[in-house]
């Protein structure tokens, strides 16, 4: 009977002598004698392991592999790029510049400091607009913009389409009369020759300074005295049926508030539509009625006999007359936009012995 055992040459060869190729064939074989789920050999499952092989293979021959070393040189900020080979430029050998590498693209936003204004600008009134909102858009006082207006007498009171001068920094307009020097102009507005003198706008020599009638300047952080503003009053009799004041103020109008009580707007301003009602704060006799020559258009102005007093400015109508008697929450006029004013609305003052009192004091 034939001997069913398989005998081949390498039977007599140790396994530790067989070599790499020899273990690497008997685990290939292996593989292909395993059967899948319908006997046959797992084809995916050699594809996954040949794949790992490969990939085995292929690091450690890229492991062994020396790249190139490249080297990228620094581009010039200016000049065209230059071909590579070197050509004759003639008359401009001097200048041969050359990128070798990548230049840095340009960025496409560039910060500039913002300049301080210098010069003087102006600002054309629109409707709406108060002495206090115009100063805080351009960052100076509403002093400054007073000042520099001629607006000491009536600093709230403006006009639509006025033209106003606004300086670029706090301080003072000046215009130059005679005998005025650097000094004297510093002194009367408390301010020093040094910033007169060092303001660009003005254009004096800072070695030998010299002022020119006529001439402006500016006088940064310069002061004025306040101006007291004087108000006619009624000065005839005591209406003998004149009706005395409570001391307990009403609302004179309805409407919103635009502009509340300030050192430069002792008062309050009452948007309301043209025609809209406006009534006695309290009971007292007319002081005055009618046209103001310092702004208020026609107003009205009410003695409440206890040391108390109510102005009513801008009316389009009044319908009383100086000396009436007139009681609490009686019709006194119409809310209007005359005089220098930028809208329909009431401006309403209450004073107590000659001293504007803020309103909302005393107002419900």
């Amino acid at each position: 009977m034939p001997d069913d055992s398989h005998t081949d040459d390498t039977s007599s060869i140790p396994p530790a002598d067989w070599g790499p190729g020899y273990r690497l064939w008997q685990a290939f074989g292996g593989l292909l004698r395993q059967r899948g789920p319908e006997g046959t050999t797992s084809l995916v499952r050699m594809a996954s392991h040949f794949v790992v092989i490969l990939v085995a293979v292929l690091v450690l021959w890229f492991s062994r592999v020396q790249l190139p070393h490249w080297e990228i040189a620094e581009a010039r900020a200016e000049g065209p790029t230059q071909p590579a080979a070197a050509e004759p430029l003639g008359d401009n050998d001097d200048y041969a510049p050359s990128f070798d590498g990548l230049a840095r693209a340009a960025v496409p936003f560039t910060l500039i400091p913002e300049r301080p204004r210098i010069e003087i600008i102006t600002h054309t009134v629109q409707p709406g607009d108060t002495l206090y909102d115009i100063a805080g858009k351009y960052n100076i006082s509403a002093e400054t913009v007073m000042w520099a207006n001629g607006m000491e007498l009536n600093p709230d009171l403006l006009r639509l389409g006025q033209g106003l001068a606004i300086l670029p920094v706090d301080g003072i307009l000046h215009t130059v009369e005679k005998n005025d020097t650097v000094e004297s102009v510093a002194k009367k507005y408390k301010a020093t020759a040094a910033a007169i003198v060092n303001f660009e706008w003005n254009g004096l020599n800072p070695r030998q300074p010299v002022l020119q009638v006529g001439q402006k300047i500016i006088v940064p952080a310069g002061k004025k005295d306040p101006v007291v503003r004087q108000v006619q009053i009624y000065s005839g009799p005591v209406p003998t049926d004149a009706r005395r004041g409570s001391g307990r103020f009403v609302w004179p109008a309805s409407g919103s508030i635009t502009q509340g009580y300030k050192p430069l707007h002792q008062g309050i301003d009452i948007g309301a539509w043209t025609g809209s009602q406006v009534k006695a704060s309290d009971s007292g006799y007319v002081a005055l009625a009618g046209w103001s020559d310092y702004g208020y258009g026609y107003y009205v102005v009410l003695d409440h006999g206890n040391g108390f007093q109510t102005l009513y400015a801008h009316l389009s109508r009044y319908f009383v007359n100086a000396g009436e008697s007139v009681g609490q929450g009686a019709v006194i006029g119409l809310v209007g936009s005359t005089g220098n004013s930028t809208g329909p609305h009431l401006h309403f003052e209450i004073r107590q012995n000659g001293v504007n009192r803020n309103p909302f004091g005393f107002l419900p």
